[in-house]
């Protein structure tokens, strides 16, 4: 976090560099584009709807992989807290 005062991030220079870094990915082969894939998936099944707040988790973790079998039904809080030691 910069101390400075009147410092002013520069963001187009921070996504360049991320992008650089392959840190983010974008359109339909980034992992967010991936998961609002899978939400949508489980909304035609009926699984899920909007404002219900629940999420859609894969179970192996992985974003890419939206095969039924691998998605599941869970709460925001469950499926947004980790544990420390990297395992769910």
């Amino acid at each position: 976090m910069p101390s400075s005062k009147g410092y002013v991030r520069d963001y187009t220079q921070e996504y360049k560099t991320a992008k650089k870094r392959k840190e983010v990915s974008s359109g339909s082969n980034g992992d967010n584009a991936k998961r609002k894939a899978a939400r949508r998936k489980m909304e035609k099944s009926g699984r899920v709807s909007k404002g219900d707040g629940k999420d859609v988790a894969h179970k192996d973790n992985n974003p890419k992989n939206n095969s039924r079998k691998n998605l599941a039904v869970q709460s925001k809080g469950k499926n947004r807290s980790f544990s420390r030691k990297g395992k769910r």
